[in-house]
């Protein structure tokens, strides 16, 4: 696994330099797999492009099944998101835990965030499952009198099905995602990212059964040094590190086989800035794993309202109609659904 993940590593830093960070001109289909190449290629490498239109290349996507079947569930779902991540970084950073779920699970690299590419935004569309015009969250800073976002997240969705829920933020201003009486456990911790993971272990090894934890480090090194830069690297192997030490205390309580992962981010960055369409700004990592995952690069359009659609169907909760996001069935090896596209205006 060492030797293949060290040419994993080397594969993909020596395409992202070549290609200029890891920028691919290319096309990509929306609403099904690409046809798997002749002779596939079993490592993971940075092949796309950081845009809506980019397609991989010379990666297997998922092969789905012939036949309808009951897909495995699991019985909790942790989501992280790595404020401000690009997918080229993921390579040149490098971060080896993450890229260990994605060799062993299902990603894209091409997972869109929605407008404004701002962080309280699109967290808003990640764990409510729905367009900013629904959530109404069109502010960026911890404004309490403005509220929370509108509609049925997913934390509401859990309670009321009397699920224990956990939510760690480093900005205080997710807090506005979902009111208080959505999470058993609620912390905010403006720290580092090891930090913040090392606070929350302890809760997560009572038992959970949607938790969501958001590492803030990448971003604010972002807007210090700039996006790519020796400093938010430095950062990333820690973001890395901290996702490490999360998926031991897992493994060591027990949890860990029956877990359903979905690590991705609110948007990503050029220069020491984001909040517009560039595909740099827009384009995230998506990538997801657990139980009933088939391994392999998603051939489907994903975006940030997918989360929470995905994270509902595998806690086996009813998505409400109005969410715009899909479930990720496709990751499960399911046959690919018809998808809207863009999702968001």
């Amino acid at each position: 696994m060492q030797k293949k993940l060290l040419s994993l590593l080397r594969l993909g830093i020596a395409l992202s330099l070549l290609s200029g960070c890891g920028l691919y001109p290319a096309s990509r289909p929306d609403t099904a797999p690409q046809p798997a190449p002749t002779t596939p290629s079993p490592e993971i490498a940075p092949t796309s492009t950081l845009g809506p239109t980019s397609t991989p290349a010379a990666t297997p996507t998922n092969t789905p099944t012939a036949t309808p079947t009951e897909m495995p569930r699991p019985r909790r779902v942790l989501i992280l998101s790595i404020d401000g991540l690009r997918p080229d970084a993921i390579f040149m950073a490098p971060m080896p835990n993450l890229l260990a779920l994605m060799e062993s699970g299902a990603y894209s690299l091409n997972a869109q965030a929605v407008f404004p590419s701002a962080t309280l935004p699109n967290h808003a569309s990640m764990l409510t499952g729905q367009c900013p015009a629904k959530h109404g969250v069109n502010w960026n800073d911890y404004i309490p009198m403005m509220g929370y976002a509108e509609g049925q997240s997913l934390f509401s969705l859990a309670k009321d099905a009397k699920l224990r829920t956990i939510m760690v933020v480093g900005k205080e201003k997710l807090r506005q995602v979902t009111p208080p009486e959505t999470t058993d456990v609620y912390r905010y911790i403006p720290d580092r990212d090891l930090v913040i993971a090392a606070e929350i272990i302890p809760e997560l090894q009572k038992g959970f059964d949607l938790a969501f934890i958001h590492f803030p480090t990448t971003d604010w090194m972002g807007h210090l040094y700039g996006w790519l830069s020796p400093e938010q690297f430095s950062v990333l192997r820690r973001a890395d590190e901290a996702l490490g030490n999360i998926l031991a205390a897992l493994e060591e309580s027990g949890l860990r086989k029956d877990t359903l992962l979905i690590i991705s981010a609110d948007h990503g960055g050029r220069e020491r800035s984001h909040g517009s369409r560039h595909p740099e700004e827009m384009t995230i990592p998506w990538v997801i794993h657990g139980p009933g995952i088939t391994p392999g690069q998603l051939g489907v359009s994903i975006h940030t309202t997918d989360t929470a659609a995905t994270a509902a169907w595998a806690l086996n909760l009813s998505i409400p109609p109005e969410w715009d996001g899909y479930p990720a069935r496709e990751a499960f090896g399911a046959l690919p659904a018809p998808r809207t596209d863009p999702r968001c205006p």
